[in-house]
């Protein structure tokens, strides 16, 4: 609890109450860097959930593979998805004790709903985890929501990359991927940023990336529009968005993406 959490600070800039001192300290220490931080997270929320309605509602996928899930808050991936169709089901993986404690508790009396305590970097071992829950011959979509960030750049498979690559490998045609991470064209903030979270993470922490970067973890998948963009241009409920929901110090980039095979 004396050691800030991502998940921890994630839920306290979207209005959390399951964050510690610590947590709360880092994200002061954040906002000074990057004032538009809590406009971020919210907006990255929100780009969730549109996600989650429209890969459900358009595209007729019932499964999700949530991979960093966080803590439970209000519009989770399975309340999004099974508000759209209650047949849904979602595996949430993470590795944060805290995180695992409050999601079994609170999904408990979910049957449709599974909690993997897992590195999202196991992608064997996730497949193997959600085996007998989730039906690896039919379409699924895989979640990568602001999560990527938080993985280190590496020259292995561990790299975030090539854990992008492997996951898609293991999904049934007509599956689909999400991702998004925290970008940034300032080097400032990139800088500032990836240095405090690893300080205060204690290394559990990857880096502030440019777009360029986050689009490489797209090649060989064919990009749905409005391709790769801020999260709050991804098919916004109002369009264009307001000016005031556009943070200025940096930004959740991203998109969605369907398997070609």
């Amino acid at each position: 609890m004396h050691t800030p959490s991502v998940a921890r600070m994630y839920d306290w800039l979207l209005g959390g109450v399951e964050n510690y001192a610590s947590d709360r300290e880092a994200c002061a220490k954040l906002l000074e860097i990057a004032p538009s931080t809590q406009l971020l997270a919210r907006n990255n929320r929100a780009f969730l959930t549109r996600v989650v309605r429209t890969l459900v509602e358009d595209y007729g996928i019932r499964q999700f593979l949530d991979h960093g899930s966080g803590l439970p808050t209000q519009d989770n991936v399975h309340e999004v998805a099974q508000r759209a169709d209650p047949a849904c089901r979602v595996a949430y993986v993470d590795n944060d004790p805290m995180v695992l404690a409050h999601a079994q508790t609170t999904l408990h009396d979910n049957t449709a709903t599974l909690v993997v305590s897992e590195d999202l970097r196991e992608t064997d071992r996730i497949r193997r985890a959600t085996d007998r829950f989730l039906d690896w011959e039919q379409p699924m979509a895989a979640l990568f929501v602001s999560v990527l960030h938080c993985i280190p750049d590496t020259d292995d498979e561990r790299s975030p990359a090539a854990v992008v690559r492997r996951t898609a490998e293991l999904l049934p045609p007509g599956s689909f991927m999400v991702i998004c991470q925290l970008v940034s064209d300032d080097a400032e903030v990139r800088e500032q940023v990836t240095r405090l979270m690893e300080v205060s993470t204690h290394g559990n922490w990857g880096r502030v990336r440019e777009p360029h970067e986050v689009a490489r973890y797209f090649d060989g998948l064919e990009i749905l529009e409005p391709l790769l963009v801020d999260v709050v241009d991804w098919r916004p409920d109002s369009d264009p968005p307001p000016p005031e929901r556009r943070p200025k110090d940096w930004v959740e980039w991203g998109g969605v993406a369907r398997l070609r095979r």
